[in-house]
């Protein structure tokens, strides 16, 4: 048995079971057509729902006469849409009814709470300006900048007419006196003498590692005069022996200095597995050896020969100064024709980038290979100079840079510079 209970049916009516509520009269408060215009405060209240009555809780869909009613628009003198104002509405804002203000008649501007100024109105020409008096014709008070005083007039001339150049030459500056006596910095005479590099004079001056006549000497940029007495003391002369100088045959394919465009330093040869097994020096292999370890000078990617990385700056400036006077000889693979006017200008006669070049001395080797010992080492300077007479460099080896000769050093090995040899 279902418990649910049955729901019971709706009774018939005479219109069937649905019927619909006929429609409301029109409330009293609408006016007719033809009636005024109403205020814009009777507008609103006729939009309100009603306070009391049946119609309380009713929605505008309840209000068919005004659900159903084109609401009014306003037209404008521009062309939109909107009406020009009624009666109560905002009336329009006059801008040709301001009277023309008199001279020197300016009402006071209220800015919030800021008081009315007192005195009443005045011209503009005359507003004080804090305690500064009124400005004089043709008189301009110097204007104060910190604490520096005033400059006087006629001091400095302006400008354009400081800048203005007479085209006569500067005059030298005055001698410093330190100067006149003829005394030069202690760094530059321990360069001069031998003993060190400038770097490295500069470093053991620091130190304490220097007097001059038996006084030491710490202070950078101290004067001594050339005939003062300067040596380096036991610890420097100790630090600078530990300096070393070693000497690489460098092959095809290396770059002296830095790394460039994907080809390594020849200075990664340099390794204890590379080192000359007949080396004659009985020096030590170091690991400290690497450290400020430079080449002094160069060879191309393309060349192969003796190729010298030193710690000492003696060393360094003896053989890449602007003063060095070290032969460099090389032989000389070339192509082409050689005549006795060529191979005179190869000795001496050539310029490259517009300077002379410095004598050289240039022979034949055998029948294809030329003999070059040069003092100086221009960028590729001996592949210019074949290049200017008509021949071609298809190889080039350094056999010797001053006294010391590459030997039977093998390609790609090194050997540290013994005691007894020299540049």
């Amino acid at each position: 048995m279902n418990d649910t209970p049955r729901r019971r049916p709706p009774a018939p009516t005479r219109a069937g079971t649905l019927s619909l509520k006929p429609r409301a009269a029109a409330p009293a408060n609408v006016a007719p057509a033809d009636a005024a215009p109403a205020t814009p405060s009777e507008k609103a209240r006729d939009w309100r729902k009603p306070a009391t009555g049946a119609g309380r809780n009713r929605g505008k869909a309840s209000f068919p006469e005004q659900a159903n009613t084109e609401p009014v628009r306003r037209t404008t003198d521009a062309g939109g849409d909107r009406s020009p104002r009624q009666e109560g509405d905002r009336p329009a804002r006059p801008f040709g009814d301001r009277p023309p203000r008199q001279d020197g008649e300016r009402p006071a501007r209220p800015y919030g709470d800021r008081p009315p100024r007192a005195g009443g109105d005045r011209p503009r020409d005359e507003r004080p300006r804090g305690d500064r008096p009124p400005r004089q014709e043709g008189e301009r008070p110097a204007r104060p900048q910190g604490d520096r005083p005033a400059r006087p007039d006629g001091e400095r001339p302006p400008r354009h007419e400081r800048k203005a150049w007479s085209g006569e030459p500067r005059p030298a500056p005055a001698p410093s006196p330190l100067r006149d006596d003829g005394s030069i910095r202690l760094s530059k005479r321990m360069t001069e003498l031998g003993l060190c590099s400038r770097r490295e004079a500069d470093e053991y001056i620091e130190k304490g590692w220097v007097r001059v006549d038996g006084r030491v000497v710490s202070e950078l940029g101290s004067r001594v005069k050339p005939g003062q007495q300067v040596e380096l003391d036991r610890r420097g002369q100790t630090v600078q022996d530990r300096r070393v100088t070693i000497l690489l045959n460098k092959p095809v394919g290396y770059v002296s200095g830095q790394a460039e465009d994907g080809y390594q330093p020849a200075s990664v040869l340099i390794t204890a597995d590379n080192r000359w097994a007949e080396d004659p020096s009985e020096t030590r292999y170091l690991r400290t050896h690497q450290n400020g370890l430079a080449p002094a000078g160069r060879l191309d990617i393309d060349s192969v020969g003796l190729l010298v990385f030193t710690q000492d700056g003696r060393i360094a400036r003896a053989l890449i100064g602007d003063d060095s006077t070290i032969e460099k000889e090389y032989h000389v693979r070339v192509e082409g024709t050689l005549d006795a006017a060529g191979l005179k200008l190869l000795n001496h006669g050539l310029s490259l980038d517009g300077v002379a070049l410095r004598p050289a001395k240039v022979s034949w080797l055998n029948e294809d290979q030329l003999r070059f010992v040069l003092r100086e080492g221009k960028k590729r300077q001996i592949r210019r100079m074949c290049e200017l007479v008509g021949l071609k460099v298809v190889g080039l080896k350094r056999v010797r840079i001053g006294r010391v000769m590459l030997g039977h050093l093998p390609p790609g090995q090194w050997r540290y510079l013994g005691p007894n040899e020299a540049f």
